[in-house]
């Protein structure tokens, strides 16, 4: 994902589209963070108002997100079959095994 030029603007979109997601008011995530008044988040949504570090890992937190979501920055989720082949201590049969048994679980959902 590229973060544009103004990253307060980037990252108060994305305080707002997760804190939508939960079905969060303003007033209700403000409270939960400590901030006196929806005003502030207002303004950090808006781009108006900066946010510190601090302030975002607990913004972060209430909306159940990782601090890299809202700096653009979250990594792709790694697939089993990724982390199989980064496995370094399983043999070639072991680790077909372990895809099959995966399928196997899949299937009986």
């Amino acid at each position: 994902m590229k973060i544009p030029e103004n990253k307060g603007e980037f990252i108060g979109k994305q305080i707002k589209k997760a804190r939508e997601e939960e079905d969060i008011s303003q007033l209700e995530l403000a409270k939960a963070v400590d901030f006196e008044s929806a005003t502030a988040i207002s303004l950090i949504e808006s781009g108006e108002r900066k946010i510190t570090a601090e302030n975002l890992e607990k913004i972060a937190i209430a909306l159940k997100k990782d601090i890299k979501y809202f700096l653009g920055t979250e990594d792709e989720p790694v697939t089993i079959e990724v982390a199989l082949r980064a496995e370094k201590n399983l043999s070639k049969e072991d680790k077909d095994a372990l895809l099959r048994f995966i399928e196997l679980a899949k299937k009986k959902k």
